[in-house]
């Protein structure tokens, strides 16, 4: 058996339990793996019925240009689709978007205009008025508008809810969808409601976006909208395909929980998906509570991680905007290096001389000063000791008490690394630190920049 074309692989995506990252959930959770569509996106699925729709209508035409605002996934599905048939494509998206998915959709052909995210929809610059405006300018051209397409909403109606209900034997309870344009929420959803109209229905919103407030109180409030990095969820305005009547509730995840668990996905369950799976899998993960054994969830898993390899994958971008959880070494990991190696010392009735030969013998910059029992009395550093020196070369003979200077500060053993560097100064060269068994150590300005490197 073999297809036509790439066309007929769109849809009949497999289902899968997830297991670690839902551990703490009572139900069973199975994800909905769309990254098996041809384009690696569910939006395969309405950019196929979107296009056919239209030609059905005589609105779209051969050697026509089809022009789209897409945050890259809908736009890969419509180039897939134009190749086959023959269209033209011009995309415009905006600069949140990853670099990977832009350099996707030039791949496939289509020209791709890059628009500022921090504009309102009516703004002359936003990736919708300039899509609207090209439209107007390009001679038989096409815009779809996956926002008000009902199209879109069809195409999971007709597909990837009755895989859903077939797929789960009809045990669904709950479905649990990051919600943008609102195609796949409300064309599956209803479906599935139709079916049995129990299932709940759960959308994934971002904070900086509408949907939420608007679903509990019916009221558009702007002052919900900010720019926000969780891509592929969240609108700052109300597309026609969302059906709010479907929903049965929003919950908001921050762009941080989005991105961690985005990552979490790949690593414990072997799946390589996108943000909006992140942000989906940290909704759900807050509303573990509302869900029982008895209850069978299935997770839309949108999209292919490779499309944010620079992004929610990159430590260095997670590090920069604070996504990152970074464990700061505490004084027991600065010491670790030198852990089983004796405390160096002196005793404050050694001559000068003898402590200058230790500090050359061990290549160390400062010492500690012990009395006859073995306490800590005092300190001394080779800065000191060579200005000493210079005006007196005779304190070589006299003892340590003579040049010794305060002894280095005790800290905590769970001291952190910012607490323990606060401490050294340009009058204090190390701080001490007693370990569980009771053995002393010290931390000097080079630990702790090791520890740091």
């Amino acid at each position: 058996m073999y297809f036509e074309n790439i066309l007929g692989t769109i849809g009949n995506t497999p289902m899968v339990k997830l297991n670690k990252i839902v551990k703490d959930i009572p139900a069973l959770v199975l994800a909905k793996v769309e990254t098996f569509n041809p384009g690696n996106s569910i939006k395969d699925r309405m950019a196929l019925k979107m296009i056919e729709d239209a030609e059905k209508a005589g609105i779209l035409k051969p050697g026509y240009t089809i022009i789209e605002g897409t945050s890259g996934n809908t736009g890969m599905g419509l180039a897939i689709v134009a190749i086959l048939k023959g269209y033209k494509c011009i995309f415009t998206t905006t600069d949140k978007q990853s670099k990977e998915k832009m350099d996707a959709l030039r791949a496939m052909g289509a020209e791709v205009i890059v628009c500022p995210t921090n504009v309102d929809p009516e703004d002359p610059r936003s990736y919708y008025s300039v899509s609207s405006r090209l439209e107007r300018e390009v001679p038989n051209s096409w815009k779809p508008n996956q926002y008000d397409n009902l199209s879109n909403g069809a195409a999971h109606y007709e597909s990837t809810g009755p895989e859903i209900w077939e797929q789960t034997e009809g045990k669904i309870t709950h479905l649990i969808v990051g919600v943008g344009t609102g195609g796949t929420i409300t064309g599956t959803g209803r479906y599935l409601k139709e079916k049995n109209p129990n299932i709940k229905v759960w959308g994934i919103d971002t904070y900086g976006s509408v949907f939420k407030k608007y679903k509990e109180t019916g009221i558009f409030d702007k002052d919900e909208i900010y720019p926000y990095i969780t891509e592929g969820i969240g609108e700052d305005f109300l597309p026609k395909n969302v059906d709010f009547s479907v929903i049965d509730r929003f919950e908001k995840v921050t762009d941080k929980d989005a991105a961690i668990y985005t990552r979490k996905i790949a690593r414990e369950e072997g799946i390589f998906v996108g943000n909006s799976a992140g942000a989906a899998i940290g909704g759900l993960l807050q509303l573990k509570n509302e869900l029982t054994k008895d209850d069978v969830v299935v997770v839309i898993f949108h999209d292919h991680g490779l499309r944010y390899v620079g992004k929610m994958f990159n430590d260095d971008w997670m590090r920069e905007r604070g996504f990152l959880d970074i464990k700061q070494p505490n004084a027991m990991d600065i010491i670790a290096p030198h852990k089983g190696l004796p405390l160096v010392m002196v005793a404050e009735t050694e001559t000068i001389a003898q402590a200058v030969q230790k500090l050359k013998k061990f290549k160390i910059s400062q010492i500690p000063v012990v009395d006859a029992s073995n306490n800590i009395i005092g300190s001394l550093n080779d800065s000191h000791i060579f200005t000493q020196l210079l005006e007196n070369q005779d304190l070589k003979l006299e003892t340590v008490r003579t040049l010794m200077q305060k002894p280095f500060p005790f800290v905590d053993a769970n001291a952190s690394l910012e607490e323990v560097s606060k401490l050294i100064t340009k009058d204090n060269a190390a701080v001490m630190v007693k370990d569980a068994i009771g053995e002393l150590h010290i931390i000097t300005k080079q630990d702790i920049i090791e520890a740091i490197g």
